[in-house]
This record gives C-alpha cells, structure tokens and sequence, in this order.
C-alpha cells in the first residue's frame, strides 16, 4: 500500500473532524470521496500532506511516517502533490513561472531544466499557447490546469485533489476533469474529493464515503452508486443523483 492511514483522529478544538479514520490505498488506485459539507473529507486529503496536525493515529505515505512530531514533513511533501479548490497561483508571476518556481526551490533544478519540465508540462494540460500569460488572464478553469502542472512539476507519486472544479463555472468543469483522467489512465495514484459524481463513475477505482468525521461505506463505483448499504449512504445519494 501506497497510503495507510490508521485510527486518525484530527480535532479543531472541540470538534472532532477525523473520528478514529483507518483507509489504506494502492499504488495506482484511483480513489474518490464523497461526503456532505463539513463530513471531513478536505481535512482528510489536507492530513495526508502534514497540512494539519493529527491528535492520534498514524499516517504512512510511501514509507513515510506522518505522526504528531511531523519529522518526515519534507520528505512526505516531495512525494505528494495537492491541488486545492483556489488556484493559489502567484498574479505577479507568468504562467511558466508559476510552474518553474518551486522546481528551482524545491527539487533545485537548473533554469533550464525547469523550463524544459514545465512546457512539456502545459503541453499535457493544453496550456502550451498560454506560457508566457498571466493568472489574471486566464480563465478559472485553465488557472486549475496550472495549478495541476504546477503539482506534476515535482513529480509526485500521489495527486490528492480537494474540490478542484468547486469554484469553476460549468462549462470549464470538463477541461479539468479530462486532466485528472487522462492521470488515471497512466496510473497516478490519486485521492479526490469532489461532488462530480459522472466524474466518480467514470474514473474511480473506489468510492468512499466520509460522514461526520467517520467512513461510512466504500466500495467499486458500480457497488456504491448502484446498491449502497448504508443508509447514510443512501440518504445523501437520494439528494446528489
């Protein structure tokens, strides 16, 4: 397994986000999660990359351990790409600097090399024509395809994606998801929090879903949408479909 999470608990004062969450995932495996507001599943991605600190429970990333001391935090982040709902792209930078930035910073690549990784980079998202604009001329759903390249830059073994398309207008919903399979089908292990249920459908390996803080049910795309046991499960189905 790629990803082993076991027993996290994760509270924000007196409220408990991660209730005792234990998931493992394989490397490949494409796995979506699903869940009302406020259920968990953002704090759940943003734990993996040591974004917020966990009470109990281990993390394993890669053979990397994620545990209160967060004394593989560097490590850990080298291996795991996030891509958040907002862009957080630099305005004053272009487009291929975005990209470059942190491969000169993190993984100290030479300019060169950098430029050389991040134009084949939005060649793959199709942002090849767009090297030298600025965030701000760009539309929201290419500054997320940036905002991706710019995640693939360090070469990543895991994508975790948080409600990527949530601020985009529907008729650039498409161009993004088309990215994020086009990663599954070459094997990108990823976990993705999203409402796209097509999207789940299409491209999940595995569907979970997270209520208050806890896993409620998973299983295949066909399994979970087709015939849910839970009757959680089947309520919040009941309002998305």
């Amino acid at each position: 397994m790629i990803i082993e999470i076991k027993d996290v608990v994760c509270r924000f004062g007196t409220v408990t986000a991660l209730d005792g969450i234990s998931l493992a995932v394989k490397q490949g495996e494409v796995v979506v999660v699903l869940g009302p507001s406020g259920s968990g599943k953002s704090t759940l991605l943003r734990c993996l990359n040591a974004l917020e600190e966990i009470q109990s429970g281990e993390i394993n990333v890669d053979g990397f351990l994620i545990d209160r001391n967060h004394r593989q935090i560097h490590q850990i982040r080298l291996e795991v790409g996030m891509v958040f709902q907002h862009f957080n792209l630099f305005p004053h930078l272009s487009v291929l600097e975005n990209v470059n930035l942190a491969q000169r910073v993190v993984r100290k690549r030479s300019k060169v090399e950098a430029a050389r990784v991040s134009s084949e980079l939005l060649e793959k998202v199709g942002l090849e024509d767009k090297v030298g604009a600025f965030p701000g001329q760009l539309s929201g759903g290419q500054k997320q395809r940036v905002a991706i390249a710019r995640a693939l830059a360090l070469n990543p073994k895991i994508m975790l994606f948080d409600e990527v398309t949530s601020a985009l207008d529907p008729e650039m919903i498409g161009e993004v998801l088309e990215v994020m399979k086009q990663l599954a089908r070459e094997g990108m292990t990823m976990l993705i929090v999203t409402h796209e249920i097509g999207f789940a459908r299409e491209a999940a390996d595995r569907v979970v879903f997270i209520d208050a803080g806890k896993i409620v049910e998973e299983g295949s795309p066909q399994e979970f949408f087709s015939n849910p046991r839970n009757p959680r499960t089947k309520e919040f189905l009941a309002h998305v479909l």
